[in-house]
């Protein structure tokens, strides 16, 4: 018999972030409906709070324990979580989606250049590129207030990546989602769920939760365990991938056929990809249950 090559830690992170982002994609795809009838807002409000049922109703969290400071990073988590989503839907309903999609992605490369070192930083730099082809930003018109909720959408992502890491690290499992995303919830339903609950019939909550299911639980779960695995350099370059498979959604689901400049984007994104993947592994945390078969941690294994 042949015996099974291990996979390595990045590559499967980065199967993981890449099923994650096809989640996404495939998500928004879906919601372009829901739009129509409930606003930018209320999709988002809609998403999240059916999100939050889910999650409560698998992870039972009162019968989880948290350390202080894990609760927090969780709480911190679900704010993020909530300002990502809610703040990007505000800049696409101002910006064009190509504008508003390459301002936030300002703040996955922005982690990736703070948190990365040598190649790290290179790729971000190929995958940034890459992203203003995909997104041709300049073809579109100046708005403050879009470009303020953009950039602001950017800095939740940030904190939204560092805060899965640390979370991920902190709490076994998914279960940090137990947290997260009933605050993020709770804050949805403050900022703008008073504005969908007119709106709302059978139909509509059936679709919520449906559409909850691949955008966000299944994609922050993958994220979650991906960030284990990976640096968060490494993970934000790994983001920019997510215009390219938006495209390929486009193409597939809605007839958008890419231009010259698109796929030039998608080699630039595919290379910082591949790039990230090679360089961007990262030792198991202490608490993984991958630590146990990593031989660059069996000493600290036989310390605990």
């Amino acid at each position: 018999m042949v015996p099974s090559l291990p996979v390595s830690r990045a590559a499967t992170g980065t199967a993981m972030a890449g099923a994650a982002m096809c989640c996404v994609q495939l998500g928004l795809a879906v919601s372009v409906g829901l739009v129509d009838r409930l606003g930018p807002g209320g999709v988002a409000w809609l998403r999240l709070a059916c999100a939050a049922l889910l999650v409560v109703i698998f992870t039972r969290p009162w019968r989880l324990r948290f350390s202080a400071g894990a609760l927090r990073t969780c709480t911190w988590l679900g704010v993020a979580t909530a300002g990502m989503t809610i703040l990007f839907m505000a800049a696409a309903e101002r910006l064009p989606l190509g504008t508003a999609v390459a301002l936030e992605f300002l703040g996955p490369l922005g982690v990736a250049v703070a948190r990365g070192k040598g190649a790290s930083r290179l790729w971000a730099v190929v995958a940034g590129a890459g992203v203003l082809a995909l997104t041709e930003p300049w073809h579109g018109q100046t708005d403050v207030p879009g470009i303020l909720f953009a950039l602001g959408a950017a800095t939740c992502w940030a904190a939204y990546i560092v805060l899965t890491q640390r979370a991920g690290d902190e709490v076994a499992g998914i279960h940090a989602l137990a947290v997260s995303m009933p605050v993020a919830a709770i804050v949805a339903t403050i900022t703008v769920g008073p504005s969908t609950f007119g709106h709302l019939d059978p139909a509509l909550l059936l679709a919520g939760f449906g559409l909850a299911l691949l955008l966000p639980v299944v994609p922050f779960s993958l994220e979650m365990l991906a960030l284990r695995r990976l640096s968060t350099a490494a993970f934000g370059t790994l983001m920019c991938l997510e215009p390219a498979i938006g495209l390929a959604v486009g193409l597939v689901f809605l007839g958008q056929v890419p231009g010259p400049a698109a796929i030039l984007g998608i080699a630039l994104v595919v290379t910082a990809g591949i790039g990230a993947t090679r360089t961007g592994g990262r030792t198991a945390a202490p608490g993984d249950p991958e630590a146990l078969r990593t031989p660059s941690n069996a000493d600290a294994d036989a310390r605990q």
